[in-house]
């Protein structure tokens, strides 16, 4: 079995690109965000939590809108909280997950070009 990688807190690793180049360290770091979000069922994950009632959701919401098992669900679930893109809590038997609002303020930040004014 694999090892879990730690939780990413992509507010701390990554500045705008266009502010500061990346370091090693930090590209290495970004890389692994990006890769957790490469996937179209994680990708597609991240809409439904996001846009479901109250912005959170458990796999039980999740698995009539995908054409994927619960346990594969639940991997792509724990890849996007290990990236630091999902917060989860477990109550009784589930898992809700819920969006981080900094994680996502920060990729939305990431990619911001400075407005040339003049």
């Amino acid at each position: 079995m694999s090892k879990s990688l730690p939780l990413i807190d992509l507010t701390a690793c990554c500045t705008p690109l266009a502010r500061t180049p990346l370091a090693e360290e930090q590209a290495a770091e970004l890389a692994r965000i990006l890769k957790a979000l490469a996937d179209p069922a994680r990708l597609r994950l991240l809409s439904l939590v996001l846009s479901h009632v109250d912005g959170e959701a458990c796999v039980c919401d999740l698995v009539p809108s995908l054409d994927l098992s619960q346990p594969t669900i639940s991997h792509h679930l724990k890849v996007l909280h290990e990236a630091g893109l999902l917060d989860r809590e477990k109550r009784g038997v589930w898992v809700f997950y819920r969006a981080r609002p900094e994680a996502m303020s920060a990729l939305g930040e990431l990619f911001r070009v400075p407005v040339a004014v003049g």
